[in-house]
């Protein structure tokens, strides 16, 4: 829809409308003008940065705020030197916070330098009242701070900011609303990240997000179906779905739908080559999804089922609603299903009350699920979370030997895991000139596995069928095999190429 706006034909004279996204595309107009009229003043174009920090959902915001200020006039930079700096934070960890911190303490000197400079911050920090109060007390210079259900109202908010000499803060504490069809620009023209729901209702002790990011609330399947096909017109030939918790997808709509339904629908798209989605949680993983996935032709080869302990004491204090047993039940019927599928995870080490025996556990569930790759954390204790509270925690150095001990466990069974496929020859996806040697190409296997192999930026967006000649523990050194079907091959047709 945003493609076919024509902001001149809005007659800014007029009281905003009420409806959305007209609302938004109202002031998106009004925006222009204002950053029209800035522009002449300095004689040169306007710039703005965003910088992201944290998950897929974070990326995938980022890329509509940075269509909105695209429609709205300003041009890209990388550069925190920018005339507008947009901070999208996240605060799953205590250091994320004190990360943006300090970043806002560099753009302080740059604003003195520049004072017509805005400084902007948005996403899953902005949703503590503390930290609000910390941004309205101590950094007085930042001009518009805003959370993570209002995200749609950034043109609008802008605007206000533009006509204000203070700060402006504007935080809801959850909503229901979902807003289609505003502008986004794409990080990749072949693929793109597509929201299907917002919020968490799982409640694991841990963790912040429920509290930031609001409860569940699904997008209608018509609208995620008109957004993919859309995407594949304009280029896109993987998707990646994305939701806290995808397996609670369309609980809440009006005409309940499940996940894998929805995932019947998208496999119909013509032109979608690949089918990526995250986070899946464990306690509510159907056979139905298993069905769907092992049935489907574009869906990846890849699996991401957070475990985070393997103790059965232990998540049920972390409130994860599954024992150590189903956990292992619903891996074996994963891999039986799917011999090929990778099988990634996220472990926390060092939660309230661990024990030594609690922590075997956890090692005993990688020794027998033997994942791909796992993302591995020290427990961070995060305040206004039930687990920051809890009695028992674990004293440092012995978290510390406890992380050394499963990452060393997790690096060895992923290089084990890696070799599976050494000597095929699969599709991968080239995603990018190879950030070391420009001479190579790097691309990503339908299991998620980066490889590196000889080519040109002509490859790029394009699935190619590449050999895999050496396994390097986490990547691979492949060669391009030129074949004449291998645009229309999907990730996921390796199996077939077994």
């Amino acid at each position: 829809m945003y493609n076919d706006i024509d902001l001149t034909k809005i007659d800014l004279t007029q009281n905003a409308p009420a409806e959305e996204p007209q609302r938004q595309y109202y002031f998106i107009a009004k925006a222009r003008e204002l950053i029209r009229e800035r522009s002449r003043q300095t004689g040169r174009p306007l710039t703005a940065c965003i910088k992201t920090f944290g998950c897929q959902m974070n990326a995938r915001d980022s890329e509509k705020l940075r269509g909105i200020l695209e429609m709205i006039g300003y041009e890209h930079s990388e550069s925190e030197e920018a005339d507008f700096v947009l901070y999208n934070t996240c605060t799953v960890r205590e250091n994320a916070n004190l990360k943006v911190y300090g970043h806002l303490g560099y753009l302080s000197g740059l604003k003195k330098k520049n004072p017509q400079m805005i400084i902007a911050l948005c996403g899953c920090m902005m949703q503590e009242a503390e930290v609000v109060d910390k941004i309205q007390k101590s950094y007085r210079f930042v001009d518009l701070v805003f959370g993570t259900h209002n995200i749609f109202k950034f043109a609008e908010l802008l605007v206000t900011s533009l006509e204000s000499s203070r700060m402006v803060v504007d935080l809801w504490k959850d909503t229901d609303k979902i807003v289609e069809d505003l502008p986004t620009d794409r990080t990749y023209s072949f693929k793109s990240g597509v929201n299907i729901m917002f919020g968490c209702n799982n409640f694991c002790s841990y963790c912040i997000v429920p509290y930031v990011r609001g409860r569940e609330r699904s997008r209608k399947p018509e609208d995620i179906i008109r957004e993919i096909k859309d995407l594949v017109k304009d280029g896109v030939v993987e998707v990646m779905l994305l939701g806290q918790n995808v397996n609670s997808y369309g609980k809440n709509l009006e005409e309940p739908i499940t996940f894998a339904q929805l995932l019947r629908q998208v496999e119909q798209i013509e032109g979608l080559e690949r089918i990526r989605f995250m986070t899946s949680h464990p306690k509510d993983l159907s056979e139905e999804l298993i069905k769907v996935m092992r049935q489907s032709k574009k869906i990846c080869r890849h699996l991401h089922l957070p475990l985070q302990s393997g103790s059965t004491p232990i998540l049920k204090k972390m409130n994860r609603r599954y024992t150590k047993e189903q956990y292992l039940d619903l891996a074996a019927r994963i891999r039986e299903a799917m011999p090929d599928i990778a099988i990634t995870t996220d472990i926390i080490v060092g939660f309230p009350g661990e024990t030594e025996e609690d922590f075997q556990e956890t090692l005993d569930v990688v020794r027998r699920v033997r994942y791909d790759s796992a993302f591995t954390f020290i427990y961070s204790r995060r305040t206004g979370t039930p687990a920051a509270v809890m009695e028992n925690q674990v004293p440092e150095d012995v978290v510390k030997d406890r992380f050394n001990r499963l990452l060393a466990l997790v690096q060895d069974i992923s290089k084990e895991m890696s070799l599976k496929v050494q000597g095929q020859t699969l599709p991968v996806l080239v995603e990018s000139v190879n950030e070391q040697d420009s001479a190579l190409v790097t691309g990503r296997l339908s299991n998620n596995l980066l490889v590196h192999f000889p080519g040109g930026r002509e490859l790029i967006g394009k699935i190619v069928n590449v050999y895999l000649k050496e396994c390097k523990g986490f990547y691979y050194i492949g060669e391009y095999v030129p074949d004449a079907g291998e645009g229309s091959r999907s990730g996921s047709d390796e199996a077939s190429a077994r």
